[in-house]
């Protein structure tokens, strides 16, 4: 009887774990998905709310039951895959058909209420209130929300360019000398911080009616002004009280905009609107972007293959002469090699940065020489090739020795009893051995270094910029996008996603190409 309730007992016991962690995950899961849900429909981020959604069912309707044993196994890289990878290409191609950018990222709904609010004017008897800034991102880059104290009754309110002015929950902030002073899930901008981001401040407006908004007054106080601006939806235009000058929506470019009566752009405001296929033909008809852009694409193939050729030559080399078993200190030596490979890049790249420079730097104090290196478009594709070089042969000298370790020495040895010198035996029959079990690494590091964007950002920031162009010669691809993206007089994420689109399918396609080559490499060994 002992020996029969044993294995009984033995299976209750070892289930209660089981059951725990399935609790465990649940309740996780539900928890999250109540906490983030108000979040998502708040901003009206329908598409994460979707996301969220299906994935709480997914992990409730897999792990809830005993069934489904493969779903189990499979959901979380499914998962993580569509989350972090096939989603951020969905996006990217649904903007790159858009006029996403700085001043056309919300609605027009958005962008009205924004124009609207932006055309205040104070008046003697405008109420005033103590204002904090607090933001839910960085100090520097926001988003910003206004966080008022009515000095008569203490009432608090919030709103931001998007939302307008409301009652907050006293309990949702803290209220110290008249002014709030903590915000449940935000940051409290101090006076430094509110003093850095004042020019971007002063043009921020809450809507508090189709009639008036706040404005900040200084880094601690708004006022409620009147708005000149006001917006007819029946005739969908904009009329400027005090002129009377009327604007309504028309073309510009590709995109909406209110225009005034000579059909010019009025306001720096836009919304996001589809623009076919504007941004690609842009790339490829406009002669200076398309210039621009095949520019880049030439030096990115000599950056990457360029690098991809020297750090592998020497790599393998050095590999070759500390895998004679003749060398004493090879251990030593190794170890050194790798050293370069053990720093962080980002660290490297800041380090040669500076030993480029050309009154200061170690490379010209050292040989006696005068070169502008980051000054010269061509020293400065030099520098960043050796930069790359010091950085990625290490990688290329591990992988050669250990592809060396298991080809065997009997081959050589013929070789060699065949009259072959040792360079011909090491090029002829070591080198191509070698190359079948590294080609798919060439390939991978050939692919790294097309889209290697620190190695340029942080060693040349792109430049030097001879033509005062939006590309500097050092740009590859990936940096160029950057460049549109961030740079410049604005952001104009629509193009520079058409651009990204376009690099995604280049890097597939030469990807595909070599994969090739490494296959008939294969056939002829």
């Amino acid at each position: 009887m002992t020996s029969t309730h044993a294995p009984a007992h033995r299976t209750r016991s070892t289930s209660v774990p089981a059951v725990v962690t399935r609790i465990a995950v649940l309740g996780i899961t539900l928890a999250v998905t109540v906490f983030i849900a108000p979040v998502l429909i708040s901003q009206q981020s329908w598409m994460w709310l979707a996301v969220l959604v299906l994935a709480a069912i997914a992990i409730f309707a897999l792990y809830s039951t005993k069934r489904f044993v493969p779903g189990k196994y499979l959901f979380p890289g499914t998962f993580f895959l569509s989350v972090f990878l096939i989603l951020p290409i969905v996006l990217t191609i649904g903007y790159s058909f858009t006029n996403y950018g700085d001043g056309t990222r919300g609605t027009k709904e958005q962008a009205i209420g924004s124009i609207v609010a932006s055309s205040v004017q104070q008046s003697a008897d405008s109420p005033r209130y103590t204002m904090t800034v607090a933001t839910s991102g960085s100090p520097t880059e926001g988003p910003f929300e206004l966080y008022l104290v009515n000095p008569d009754d203490g009432t608090v309110y919030h709103g931001d360019a998007e939302t307008p002015l409301e009652e907050v929950d006293s309990g949702a902030v803290t209220v110290a000398d008249g002014r709030v002073t903590e915000v449940e899930g935000l940051t409290v901008l101090d006076a430094g911080q509110v003093n850095t981001i004042y020019n971007e401040l002063m043009e921020l407006a809450v809507p508090v009616d189709d009639s008036s908004a706040v404005r900040p007054l200084g880094v601690n106080q708004a006022f409620v002004g009147t708005t000149v601006l006001q917006y007819d939806e029946a005739t969908d235009t904009i009329t400027d009280t005090s002129t009377g000058e009327e604007y309504t929506v028309g073309e510009v470019g590709d995109s909406q905009y209110f225009v005034d009566s000579s059909g010019e752009r009025a306001f720096s405001q836009g919304w996001l609107q589809s623009v076919g296929l504007s941004n690609y033909e842009r790339l490829f008809t406009n002669a200076t972007v398309a210039g621009q852009f095949f520019s880049a694409f030439v030096w990115t193939l000599v950056f990457a293959g360029g690098s991809v050729l020297l750090t592998f030559a020497l790599g393998f080399a050095l590999a070759v002469i500390l895998n004679d078993q003749r060398l004493k200190g090879r251990r030593f030596y190794r170890s050194v090699l790798i050293m370069p490979y053990a720093i962080p890049g980002f660290i490297s790249l800041l380090v040669w940065s500076n030993f480029y420079n050309r009154d200061f730097g170690l490379i010209n104090e050292m040989l006696g020489l005068d070169l502008d290196w980051f000054g010269d478009p061509s020293l400065a594709k030099v520098a960043v090739l050796l930069t790359n070089l010091w950085m990625g042969f290490p990688y290329m000298f591990i992988v050669s020795t250990g592809a060396l370790q298991a080809i065997p020495d009997e081959l050589t040895e013929a070789a060699r009893m065949d009259g072959a010198s040792p360079l011909q035996a090491t090029r002829k029959i070591v080198l191509p051995l070698l190359l079948v079990a590294v080609a798919p690494l060439l390939v991978s590091s050939f692919a790294f270094n097309f889209n290697n964007f620190n190695a340029i950002e942080l060693l040349t920031e792109g430049g030097p910029f001879p033509d005062g162009s939006g590309r500097g010669a050092t740009d590859i691809l990936i940096s160029m996008v950057y460049r549109i993206a961030f740079g410049g007089s604005g952001a104009d994420f629509g193009f520079a996603s058409a651009v990204s689109v376009c690099l995604f399918v280049l890097t597939g396609v030469l990807a595909a190409i070599q994969f090739r080559f490494t296959n008939v490499l294969e056939d002829i060994n």
